[in-house]
């Protein structure tokens, strides 16, 4: 399974920011821009919370794993890829949803004379705050669940210069 990068969500997240600022742009000159939901940071915030408990609690498990604990539980392999796939995915939609609310936000601010797209800039920023933790929460459990290194492997040490 491939590992996701900054970069890539980085990038997600800029060009779903552009296409989203000027659909917004068009869909404001026709005087029908849509509100921003005020339960779309809620929901993004407990997506990270999500994430965040499963990746304390793999992590909690794998060290008391490692060092032999007694009556420590270990990990199912089925278990740890499931919640890497939901962190991964989690990431990939969370880019393109802080994009969008991104792209919103950025032409919200143009209309900071009126009080209701004020507020709903403010939920905007807030959207975009909690997909940034949700990408963040969603790479650290990324980095738990990483396999470590196999130093055995004739292959990988071929690859080492001498």
């Amino acid at each position: 399974m491939k590992l996701l990068r900054i970069r890539l969500l980085a990038a997600i997240t800029a060009v779903t920011t552009a296409l989203s600022w000027a659909g917004a742009r068009l869909w404001a000159s026709l005087d029908t821009l849509p509100g921003v939901p005020a339960a779309a940071p809620l929901v993004l915030a407990a997506v990270a919370v999500v994430l965040l408990a499963t990746a304390f609690s793999l992590r909690s498990r794998l060290k008391a794993a490692r060092e032999r604990q007694p009556g420590a539980k270990g990990v199912d392999p089925l278990g740890a890829a499931r919640a890497l796939v939901l962190g991964q995915a989690s990431a990939l939609v969370s880019a393109v949803v802080t994009g969008i609310y991104a792209g919103m936000g950025i032409e919200l601010l143009t209309e900071l004379d009126v009080a209701a797209r004020r507020g709903q800039a403010v939920t905007a920023g807030f959207a975009v705050l909690a997909g940034v933790a949700v990408m963040a929460a969603a790479l650290w459990l990324q980095h738990i669940c990483k396999l470590p290194e196999d130093h055995d492997d004739p292959t990988t040490r071929a690859a080492q210069p001498r």
